[in-house]
Order: C-alpha cells, then sequence, then structure tokens
C-alpha cells in the first residue's frame, strides 16, 4: 500500500503522516511540498518537491509525481490544495489508477466560506451563529449587542478573526478587514469542541468529539469523553453536508447548551494525530474501507486528556540534498 500525502510542511499534512505512521497497516508513505525544509518531507518514504497550489504548473507536477509514484490514494493536507484536487478528483482517479481522497468543490465550497457555512446550517434547520454581511450588523446589535466576532470570509487558525465591543471597534474591524463576516459570540473558551466524522456510502459512519483548549488558532490540550449527543448532532450535520471521506465540525456550546457550529473543514483536521491516541485513527479506517473494503464501524473511544508540545526532527545538508535531488 503507497499513499501520498500532500502539504508535508503543513500541520494537517504532517498530523496525517502520524497518523499512517501509528497505524497497523505499516503503508509506504509519499509526501509532497513546496519547502524542501518541511519536516514531513523527513518523515517519507520518498520526498517531492512541488510548486505552490497558486502556481500555474502545479498540477503539473503533482501529475508527475503520480505518474512517477503510482499511490494507492492520495491525501490532501492543506486547505489550498483541496480545490484543485476536487476539480481534477475524476480524471486522477483514472488517468492514474489511485483515489484521490477529496470531497466534491460544492462542499469544499461551503466550507471555505464562513458566511456560505452559515447559510447551510441555516437552510437545514441546525443551530448556528447568527451571521451577517456589512451593511446588516445592526441587526446583530439590536439582537445580541456585544462582543460580536468578525472574521474573513475564507480563512483558517483564527488568523484575522477578532472580537469587537463597541461599535468603533466593529466600523475599524469591517474597515480594515477584507470580505468579512461578523457574528453572534457564542459561549466561552471552555465551551469549544471539535469533531471529526467520516461520511462514506451515503451516511455518517463513525465520529469523534472532543473539547478543547486553543492557542494561536490551533488545539494544544484536548479532552476526550464519549459525549453521545454531540456525536449525533455532528453525524447528523455531515448526512446533509455529503463529504466524501473525513470533514471537521468546529462549535461551541450556547448558553442553552445548542451546538452552534461556526467552521467546518471538509478534510481531516490537525486534531487528527490527536484522535488516533484516543483509539480513533480516522485515517486507517478511511483506507481500510477504501483499498480494503471493510465495513466502518464506529471505533471505542477512550476517554483521556491530550496535551500537545513541540518536538524536533534533526536533518543534514545532505538529506535536504536528496529531496531537492529527486524534485
Amino acid at each position: 500500500m503507497k499513499v501520498l500525502v500532500t502539504g508535508a510542511g503543513a500541520l494537517l499534512g504532517q498530523g496525517i503522516i502520524k497518523s499512517l505512521r501509528s497505524s497497523s497497516l505499516k503503508p509506504t508513505i509519499v509526501t509532497v511540498d513546496p519547502n524542501p525544509l518541511s519536516v514531513g518531507l523527513y518523515w517519507a518514504d520518498a520526498a517531492h518537491l512541488v510548486p505552490m497550489a497558486s502556481a500555474p504548473d502545479y498540477m503539473e507536477k503533482v501529475e508527475a509525481v503520480l505518474r512517477l509514484e503510482r499511490p494507492d490514494v492520495v491525501m490532501v493536507g492543506t486547505d489550498t490544495e483541496l480545490a484543485p484536487f476536487a476539480a481534477h478528483r475524476a480524471r486522477l482517479e483514472q488517468d492514474y489508477s489511485t483515489h484521490v481522497l477529496v470531497s466534491s468543490p460544492e462542499v469544499i465550497e461551503i466550507a471555505d466560506d464562513k458566511w456560505q457555512t452559515a447559510q447551510f446550517f441555516k437552510d437545514h434547520g441546525f443551530d448556528y451563529p447568527d451571521s451577517a454581511l456589512p451593511g446588516d450588523e445592526d441587526r446583530l446589535i439590536e439582537k445580541f449587542g456585544f462582543p460580536l466576532l468578525v472574521k474573513p470570509r475564507r480563512g483558517a487558525r483564527s488568523i484575522g478573526v477578532g472580537v469587537v465591543k463597541n461599535r468603533e471597534e466593529l466600523a475599524y474591524a469591517i474597515e480594515r478587514g477584507n470580505n468579512v463576516v461578523i457574528q453572534e459570540y457564542v459561549g466561552t473558551p471552555n465551551d469549544e469542541y471539535t469533531a471529526g466524522v467520516l461520511y462514506f456510502d451515503h451516511r455518517a459512519q463513525a465520529s469523534i468529539v472532543m473539547r478543547r483548549d486553543l492557542r494561536d488558532g490551533n488545539t494544544y490540550r484536548a479532552y476526550v469523553e464519549e459525549y453521545p449527543e454531540f456525536n449525533r448532532i455532528v453525524r447528523e450535520m455531515a448526512d446533509h453536508l455529503k463529504p466524501y471521506g473525513p470533514s471537521n465540525f468546529q462549535f461551541r456550546i450556547d448558553r442553552e447548551g445548542r451546538v452552534k457550529v461556526f467552521e467546518i473543514n471538509a478534510r481531516f483536521s490537525g486534531t487528527t494525530p490527536l484522535r488516533a491516541h484516543a483509539g480513533f485513527n480516522e485515517v486507517e479506517l478511511s483506507l481500510r474501507h477504501i483499498l480494503h473494503g471493510e465495513s466502518l464501524a464506529q471505533p471505542a473511544v477512550e476517554p483521556m486528556i491530550i496535551l500537545r508540545y513541540w518536538e524536533e526532527t534533526v536533518i543534514r545538508q545532505s538529506d535536504v540534498d536528496r529531496v531537492k535531488g529527486d524534485s
């Protein structure tokens, strides 16, 4: 079994590689990234350099790697690569006899745009953070008062997200921001959760929910419990979203105990390797289903607290030269 992971320099790509290494499948891992100093390149069995996803020759270079390596599955490790892989998925799978684990362009667009995310939940009858575009902010002020959240419609890791406490701060955030959405402020930082759902064969088949503490937009402490009601809700959401394979729902609980999702990621997430520690290795589960045709059953999730920390990988100049030479 050979798996190609893109985005070897990203937290997401590295998390996929870690989950592959901890699985019982022991696949051959091929990685790609634009930067020769991306650590995930040195965790792999083979590594190649490709351009940034925005480059005009990005897909051409990716296809050269597919032609050479012939992976059984491609797993996308950055947000910016989702759209090009989704657009070309059918052709890539046919031309290179591979499986590209990526959702449809429509699902990726809903997840990528915070305004469309809110509209998706509204249209399907779920609770969601009430949202407005600039020009409609008075409705939110009248309904909720302050504080409110202002965030880019497209973004990740809380970059550009700000809490505003009055009209002056709100006006400044709207003027300073680029294509923003305004939302009610839900719950507290202690009420924040992240969930992973696997959706195959027209239904959500497995899920895990963790409460989390954030630092710089990423989970650095996770609290794993069974959370049966939260799992039921996120599975129902995935049944309406209809991703292909993994999806990630990030939510807070409001004062009435309602789940209000503020972000969808139509992919694995930065907490994917943390989930594997709790017995939910979604990467392995996906591979077993896609390649071996195994039925997906909900794994038993072990309650625990997961603490994240920095670690180091040491490389030599000869390692860098090898990666550059292989590309």
